[in-house]
């Protein structure tokens, strides 16, 4: 990028309307609550937040996890202000932010150090050239103990990578099964 990164950021969104709702600087307290995990654009990205729908991974019909045939029975929805992983499992949200991702650009996810370094991590594919929607985040709880999510708080950095040249065949060209979704989207097959 030939000019600094959270510009860059600042103008795809408004451009492209890259990321909605958009935050331009870092959000590191609200008058509400006080303090968060921040959100908003950062130096090198954008961190988003985790919206208060949730669906936590249950055992309860001993199911085998079968990405071709995922049994929705799997899960259990919760909804509010905070969501508690069981332990060594997982949990699936979705991002407050919807994005539309440009043809020239790739957008890898990393979840945050505050998560991180309490044994929770976040997973996300990347989201490829023209792919738009609500980015579904699956937390995993690698602790004995149960974990806690906060919904509306930053969870994860979204990084975004520019190149020169438009893809050759975009996400949407290919009709990816997971573009535009909305709510926390379960595996397809």
């Amino acid at each position: 990028m030939s000019i600094k990164a959270d510009k860059w950021i600042r103008r795809m969104a408004q451009e492209h309307s890259m990321i909605e709702p958009f935050e331009a600087g870092q959000v590191r307290s609200v008058p509400e609550t006080g303090r968060v995990i921040s959100y908003g654009t950062s130096s090198y990205g954008y961190d988003v937040r985790c919206a208060d729908e949730f669906r936590v991974f249950t055992n309860i019909h001993s199911a085998t996890v079968d990405p071709k045939a995922f049994d929705e029975d799997s899960f259990v929805s919760v909804k509010g202000d905070v969501c508690v992983i069981p332990p060594n499992s997982f949990a699936l949200a979705r991002t407050v932010e919807y994005f539309r991702i440009p043809r020239n650009v790739l957008t890898i996810c990393l979840g945050k150090s505050t998560y991180a370094r309490c044994g929770i991590i976040v997973n996300v594919t990347p989201l490829e050239p023209e792919w738009e929607g609500h980015v579904t985040l699956e937390f995993s709880n690698t602790t004995t103990l149960p974990a806690k999510i906060y919904a509306n708080e930053g969870v994860a950095q979204m990084l975004f990578f520019e190149s020169d040249e438009v893809c050759e065949v975009s996400y949407k060209d290919r009709g990816g099964k997971y573009q535009g979704q909305t709510g926390v989207t379960l595996p397809r097959a």
